[in-house]
Order: structure tokens, then sequence, then C-alpha cells
């Protein structure tokens, strides 16, 4: 029984991970793309297709799309305000979260109570981060070199890996830059991938990217997913990073 246990918990884990990393990708869709319809935006419409073939459940693709449109009409209306607040869990693990607020004081107090109420505490971190422009791209493995050829003639200094996904089967390439030069980048990119129906750019955002791969026990990893999770209920907030999240693409210097 406790090995049954075992396996089905890392199992709980693998799937919240996915649930997790599939709205997330919805809500980066509704935003980069343009908006949070599914007809006007066709980044958006990839998003929602990659994750039901990924299994994710039809309630959590519904909910994150009603954030992302949550969200699209406090922009649309100017009705709130771009804020950030920074945490520490396990004493070493930190947390950056993203919010858009026409209430800061009520932000902050929903935040603060899910906090405490996942042991975690406001604390500064955003030293253990640094921002990374971040495309992500859809594309057949052959037509890769042609991207990336695409990609230097930007003059944009840029990082890059190729990414596989095991539920989809999905190919392509991911590219990491600057903060300020994501768009330029983006823009560059355009012209090819408009003439390769193959391609699409399915993520394009700037992040927060932990500076150093973080060690950290099976509970530790399960209890800050459950604090991300909680955190990312909540209709103000817009992302939230850990220093779990390591990327050698986005961390590399």
């Amino acid at each position: 029984w406790s090995k049954i246990k075992q396996k089905k918990g890392a199992e709980d884990a693998k799937k919240s991970i996915l649930y997790g990393k599939a709205a997330q990708d919805i809500l980066a869709a509704a935003r980069n793309g343009g908006s949070p319809i599914l007809e006007e935006n066709s980044m958006l419409a990839t998003a929602v297709r990659r994750a039901k073939d990924a299994g994710v459940p039809k309630e959590n693709i519904e909910n994150a799309l009603l954030k992302a449109l949550l969200q699209a009409f406090k922009s649309k209306n100017d009705s709130g305000q771009a804020v950030s607040y920074e945490a520490m869990m396990h004493g070493s693990v930190g947390i950056i979260i993203e919010c858009r607020t026409n209430n800061i004081n009520r932000t902050i107090s929903n935040v603060r109570e899910i906090l405490n109420r996942h042991g975690a505490r406001q604390a500064p971190v955003k030293f253990m981060f640094r921002q990374r422009g971040y495309l992500k791209i859809a594309l057949d493995p052959s037509d890769i070199e042609d991207l990336f050829n695409a990609a230097e003639s930007t003059q944009c200094a840029f990082d890059f890996d190729e990414w596989e996904d095991d539920f989809s089967g999905s190919r392509g390439i991911e590219l990491a830059c600057s903060p300020d030069e994501v768009f330029k980048l983006e823009d560059g990119l355009r012209q090819y991938i408009q003439q390769n129906a193959s391609a699409e750019i399915l993520v394009r955002e700037v992040r927060w990217a932990p500076l150093e791969a973080q060690g950290s026990t099976d509970d530790e990893k399960d209890s800050v997913s459950n604090l991300v999770e909680a955190l990312e209920e909540d209709e103000d907030v817009t992302r939230v990073s850990t220093s779990l999240q390591y990327s050698s693409l986005l961390g590399s210097t």
C-alpha cells in the first residue's frame, strides 16, 4: 500500500505541474495574443488545444480562460495597476507574485493570507532572479536551422534550446534574450513564421528566471506547488514565479 500511495503521490505531483503550466500558457497567450476570446486569438486557441491534448481537465481550462477574461477586462478599462510581491518559503525558496489590482490593500491582504496559510512569509527575494525575454515556438525540427538564421538576422543577443512535449508530441525551439529585445526578436521572426505553416509562436513574455538551480525535497516541492495554485486562484494574481523553476536556458549568463 505504501508503494501504491507513493506512486499515486508522484503522479498527482506531475499532474499538478502539468495543469499549472497549461494555465500559465493560456494566460500568457491571452495577454500576448491580444484577446481572451478564442476565435480572435490564434495563440490562445493553440494553447487551449495543447492543454486538451495533454489531458488537462475541461474545468481547469475553463477556469484559466475565465481568469484571462477578467484580466483583459481590467486592463482594457485601466482599472488596475501592475504590482509585485516577494515571499520566502522553507527558508530558501524565493517566490515572486505578479498582480494587477484596482485595490492594493485588498490584494496585499489576500496575498498575505494565502502566504500565511501555507507557511510562507513576505521577504526580499528578487536577488535570486533576473528578468529574461522568452519566446516558445512550435516548429518542425527540420526547420529549426532556418528559424535560427532568421533570429540571428535581428542582431539580438539570444540563447536557444530545443523542446519536446511528451504528452502532445509537439516540438520546437525556445529563445531567451534581454527583456528589452523580446519584441524586436519576435518581430524579426514574424515574417519567417508567417511563411511556414507548421510554425507558431506559443508564448512571448518577460519572465522572472531563477539564477541558480535549487535542491529541494519532494515534500517541499509539493507544498510550494500548493501555494502557487492557491495564489493563482486569486483573480488579482497574473503570474507566480519560484526559485524552484530553474531553466538552464533562462538562467544562463
